[in-house]
């Protein structure tokens, strides 16, 4: 398995495919996820909480990187983004848990798709 680099510089690696509907830009969707730094350091997981997330794709809710990745993904799919800082979380990171400038990386599996 090896990524696929957009023009943006995210990387995507699908891990497992899922079934159909597809995600795309206006859906709504539910996931979990686990996010970690280049260094293998953990810095979030939905699974630790037992709660996915929901949000809508394509309305800036979540990081340019998960508006832009998460798109053609099906239920029950698998897949990791390998997210550079332009489209994380950039110059500011999150202090105490994500140094400025930091490439990131989340493996998310999708739950839900619904129409928004």
């Amino acid at each position: 398995m090896s990524y696929t680099q957009k023009a943006s510089g995210l990387k995507v690696l699908d891990i497992k495919m899922g079934k159909d509907p597809q995600v795309k830009s206006g859906n709504m969707v539910t996931v979990h996820y686990t996010g970690w730094l280049e260094n293998g350091c953990i810095f979030d997981s939905s699974y630790l909480r037992n709660t996915p997330a929901s949000f809508p794709i394509g309305s800036r809710a979540v990081i340019q990187g998960w508006d832009e990745g998460i798109p053609g993904m099906k239920i029950g799919g698998v897949r990791r983004l390998e997210i550079p800082p332009h489209l994380g979380y950039g110059p500011m990171g999150i202090p105490g848990v994500i140094p400025a400038n930091t490439t990131i990386i989340f493996e998310v599996s999708l739950l839900e798709v619904k129409e928004q």
